[in-house]
């Protein structure tokens, strides 16, 4: 069965052309390709092949015609497709008499691996871009309402104060650290592998290290100067950046599930879904999909890190498990950033929405300002401030009379909403603002 990325109905939501045609058989058998005509190339520069075989077979290469389909049972018997693909590249050289030097003392794994880093470099340069416009949006959308008060909840409680742009830097913030840790992973992630058959690159003589330091080079990877068969830490640590960035990005639509309930809501998303029988609805589509592809992409990053043990110097089970899992989180964390994107674009706060909200406790949320404003400007002490504050909430809320309104009733004379508005926000529009200006700084 299909996954829901590639199923037509679904591909909207929970696909990522873009990120999924990276990991088509066509690409990955591209990739290969390139990679053996690349070591075919090195090895000739070095004198490990005949000079005149490099060239000819990187020419030969590139007039290769060969079906996925056809490699499909000989896969299935031998496990990787490897073989099956340098035999059939052979047949179509049959006429060139270098062909025999075609994968020269290479193993399979070698020419994956390498592969895959060569369709993984266009995919991180994708979600660079991506994360590099959801950090503009959040950014702008940071600058703009800085200062523009609401509520925060904490246990799902009305806490204390704080502005829309404040909360939209708290959705940034981890998102920045992840921007600025992507070009480090890039040669973690990005480079090549070249070891032989069980890492010691025998087959290549004394020239084996010089032969992966050139084909490095040439596809412009990174060169470990070691063999990795069996040491994914490269390829763990993508997983975790994406278990990361996925976390990130779907607690904002963890916030905005609960910024858009009826009664409450404070942001407003254009184009909102809507139901099949309830007219009145317009459904957070969206932020729902950032939370489902959030977890999915939590649970394969699980699954992709258990894979990471890898039995003594090549190990099937392990190696296998990777490939049914990194496409599959690949494309999510793609759909994600997409997604995200998109949600931004849409996405207006509602002030008089805001404003009604903070009122709804008949202003309990000020206690926290107020106590201290009591603190400061009566003879109560820090402690006897809170706890009779603390009893005018608990009569705001019996009365139905705003906290501010009985404080000026308790102490007269003083101008209770003005000391509350000067620290109410504390420093949510400072911060907000100092977020617009890294992500800006982020990719001059």
């Amino acid at each position: 069965m299909t996954s829901l990325a590639q199923n037509p109905i679904y591909a909207a939501l929970f696909g990522d052309p873009e990120t999924e045609a990276l990991f088509s058989a066509g690409a990955e058998l591209d990739a290969m390709i390139r990679v053996e005509a690349a070591l075919a190339v090195a090895q000739a520069d070095l004198g490990v092949i005949p000079n005149e075989a490099g060239p000819a077979i990187a020419l030969a290469c590139a007039q290769l015609n060969i079906e996925p389909e056809a490699l499909s049972e000989a896969t299935a018997r031998n496990g990787v497709p490897v073989p099956a693909l340098v035999k059939a590249m052979r047949e179509q050289m049959a006429d060139l008499p270098h062909a025999q030097y075609l994968h020269w003392g290479a193993t399979s794994q070698d020419i994956m691996d390498s592969g895959l880093a060569l369709r993984l470099r266009p995919m991180l340069d994708l979600w660079q871009s991506r994360l590099d416009r959801i950090l503009s949006q959040l950014g702008s959308l940071a600058e703009a309402h800085a200062d523009l008060p609401m509520a925060t909840r904490t246990y799902g409680q009305a806490a204390t104060p704080t502005s829309f742009g404040a909360v939209v830097a708290g959705w940034g913030w981890p998102l920045l650290d992840h921007a600025r840790t992507l070009d480090d992973l890039r040669p973690r992630v990005l480079r090549i592998s070249l070891s032989g058959a069980a890492g010691t690159l025998a087959a290549m003589g004394p020239q084996g290290a010089a032969v992966r330091t050139a084909l490095a080079t040439a596809l412009d990877l990174s060169d470990p100067g070691r063999s990795w068969h069996s040491d994914r830490s490269g390829l763990g640590q993508l997983a975790g950046w994406c278990s990361g960035l996925a976390a990130a990005l779907g607690k904002i639509g963890e916030d905005l599930l609960l910024m858009t309930q009826s009664g409450i809501a404070v942001v407003r998303i254009e184009g909102a879904g809507a139901s099949s029988t309830m007219p009145q609805k317009q459904n957070p589509v969206g932020p729902s999909a950032l939370v489902a592809l959030g977890r999915h992409v939590l649970g394969l990053a699980a699954t992709f890190g258990a894979a990471g043990m890898h039995r003594q110097q090549r190990d099937g089970a392990a190696w296998f498990t990777e490939w049914l899992t990194l496409p599959q989180l690949c494309v999510n964390t793609g759909a994600i950033l997409r997604l995200c994107e998109d949600i931004l674009s849409r996405l207006a706060p509602d002030a008089s929405a805001m404003a009604h909200d903070l009122q709804s406790g008949h202003g309990v949320i000020q206690a926290e300002a107020l106590a201290f404003a009591v603190a400061e400007h009566t003879t109560l002490d820090r402690v006897a401030a809170a706890a009779r504050v603390g009893e005018l909430c608990v009569e705001a809320l019996r009365s139905g009379r705003d906290l501010v309104e009985l404080a000026e009733q308790e102490w007269p004379g003083t101008d209770w909403t003005a000391l509350i508005e000067n620290r109410s926000l504390g420093s949510g529009p400072e911060e907000a603002r100092r977020f617009s200006l890294e992500a800006v700084r982020l990719r001059p």
